[in-house]
């Protein structure tokens, strides 16, 4: 929940694509979040404590937003062109920031991760392989993926950010993540994504 904490602060801010074309990346060079954050937020409601994200939903175009280190990716309606819409999400942001607002409320409450104590070993080994290998690219095109269980040879993901509604999300799913992860762990037969 770092704030930005200097009035008038210089933002630096571009836009990255993804292969989600309703979501577009709107790259700082500076951290919003701690490292490892992620935050999501998929309907304004759900934006209740996080001020940024409330103002780009105050924007009738904006379907999703997610914060992660230092970017904010945001989801558009699919009928209207980032063209049409681009700039004024980037100057909100950059605004936003420039002024010194945090982007969480103080009292934001995190959720607070299961225990892994009774984590199991192929657990653990899913884990660290989502960790090493393909949270980074997935942070590379603005969305998050995260472990939700393991049963019977089935492996649950979130996906968060521009992954959630992506139309290559179950390619990438079934071709890239699927594969490695049966690849690398035998006990694993199939991976789904959670609340897509």
């Amino acid at each position: 929940m770092e704030n930005t904490n200097s009035e008038n602060k210089v933002v630096n801010l571009y836009l990255e694509a993804n292969p989600n074309p309703n979501s577009l990346k709107f790259v700082l060079d500076f951290m919003i979040v701690p490292e490892g954050k992620s935050y999501d937020f998929p309907t304004a409601a759900s934006a209740a404590k996080a001020p940024l994200a409330a103002e780009l939903f105050g924007l009738k175009q904006v379907e999703r937003v997610f914060y992660m280190s230092n970017f904010v990716t945001v989801t558009k309606a699919a009928d209207v062109e980032w063209i049409e819409i681009q700039d004024d999400i980037k100057n909100l942001i950059k605004n936003y920031l420039q002024a010194g607002k945090p982007v969480l409320a103080e009292d934001y409450e995190e959720e607070v991760a299961e225990s892994t104590e009774d984590e199991s070993d192929i657990e653990k080994k899913i884990k660290a392989i989502l960790e090493d290998y393909i949270r980074p690219a997935v942070e590379q095109d603005g969305g998050a993926i995260s472990f939700h269980s393991y049963v019977d040879g089935t492996v649950k993901v979130l996906l968060q950010g521009s992954c959630s509604g992506c139309p290559s999300s179950m390619i990438t799913l079934k071709a890239g993540i699927e594969n490695l992860l049966k690849r690398m762990v035998p006990e694993v037969q199939e991976v789904e994504a959670e609340g897509v």
